[in-house]
């Protein structure tokens, strides 16, 4: 529920004049989810909502599309020309100087800069500094309430399960000389989610080596590989649960079709493990401690410890992402290499921690949840020590 008072008092903490949120298309599914509207309404002209530090909101809509903003409080104006629009647009922004929006400086952060450049240099036209709404955008969007953080748990819980079933269930096809495809495996937990009440935007990742020197490797109907004796299985898996605001769990553990893990496998796991560790363990000084800490120090805690053991340029992606109602939220990442996050870890927000490495024979990746409280940051779900040898 949109609270307009705690924007507010956020805005003058950070000694910002508004927030200026602004659609067209839905180009800015963080605007609609954090104003608490339809994303399936009417958005082929521009809207503007702005949201000054002090004093009533203010609307811009164009007059077909007058019932784009009407859940939302504050006086409307109304324009049809472009000529309007800016007019209408400078007496929106009256009184202010400094204006927060979707953007973020040269892209830094894509997941935050969906308002347009033009956009951008309309507003400064009108003498307004623009500076990116980053930190809000945490706070009013990648928050969870108590209920997400149960929902959460209640997920984890189950997505636990289901992966122990599923490394169980390769065994098994193995053991029976009837080995099943990865694709076959992923089908059958989506099938487990479906079961148990929980739903996924996306299906989970079944991979054997080569594959899983992919990280994103999808497994498909035609041309998936069978799970054999001797194969390094990777699951990666991701869902929620079916009630409103529900926000997802994200996990990635490794098996082996073996009685006893090979030393290459185990020594490669071994750094990717101590790797998710000494980021996790950053994070609960930090937040122990009181200290301000930022997803790209958290980023750099991890990928050293891979640089030391020689295989730095196999690790390919950045460490974590934020976690929410998607399982790739609007929160801080925990990212030095593909942007630097310099988001701080706030209070009731949740990433992963998923460092892996990657070679051409194979790949490992190994991914924790961890939800950050008021005085201590806590992994939410089981974690995994070791390689899983699958077979007696």
């Amino acid at each position: 529920m949109l609270d307009i008072k705690a924007i507010q008092s956020e805005l003058r903490a950070s000694k910002i004049d508004g927030w200026l949120f602004y659609d067209h298309h839905h180009r800015d599914p963080i605007a609609g989810h954090i104003l608490g509207l339809d994303g399936d309404g009417m958005a082929t002209r521009r809207w503007f909502y702005f949201v000054p530090s002090r004093g009533e909101p203010r609307k811009l809509v164009h007059r077909i599309e007058q019932g784009a903003l009407t859940p939302l409080a504050g006086r409307q104006q109304v324009y049809s020309s472009w000529e309007e629009l800016h007019k209408g647009l400078r007496k929106l922004l009256a009184g202010s100087r400094t204006v927060a929006m979707q953007y973020s400086p040269e892209n830094n952060i894509p997941y935050i800069g969906l308002v347009d450049a033009g956009t951008v240099e309309l507003v400064r036209k009108l003498k307004k500094r623009v500076v990116s709404s980053a930190d809000l955008v945490q706070k009013f969007e990648a928050t969870w309430s108590a209920e997400q953080l149960e929902s959460h748990l209640a997920a984890g819980r189950i997505v636990d399960r289901v992966t122990r079933g599923a490394f169980e269930r390769a065994a098994a096809c193995v053991s029976d000389g009837k080995p099943m495809t990865e694709y076959e495996l992923q089908q059958w937990m989506l099938e487990r989610f479906r079961a148990n009440g929980l739903t996924t935007a996306e299906p989970p990742i079944a991979a054997v080596q080569p594959n899983n020197g992919n990280p994103h490797y999808e497994p498909k109907a035609t041309g998936s590989r069978a799970i054999r004796a001797g194969d390094l299985l990777l699951l990666d898996v991701w869902a929620k649960t079916t009630q409103p605001g529900s926000v997802y769990y994200d996990i990635t553990w490794v098996g082996y079709l073996g009685k006893r893990v090979p030393d290459a496998y185990a020594k490669i796991f071994r750094i990717v493990r101590d790797a998710r560790d000494r980021a996790v363990e950053l994070v609960q000084e930090a937040v122990a401690s009181g200290r301000t800490i930022h997803g790209w120090e958290v980023d750099r805690a991890a990928r050293e410890t891979i640089r030391k053991a020689g295989y730095a340029k196999y690790f390919v992606h950045r460490t974590g992402h934020s976690i929410g109602q998607e399982v790739h939220g609007n929160g801080a990442n925990m990212d030095g290499l593909e942007t630097r996050d310099d988001r701080k870890l706030v209070p009731r927000t949740c990433f992963s921690v998923e460092p892996g490495i990657y070679l051409p024979a194979f790949g490992i990746r190994s991914e924790v949840n961890v939800y950050v409280g008021e005085r201590e940051a806590n992994v939410t779900g089981a974690v995994q020590e070791e390689i899983l040898a699958l077979l007696a």
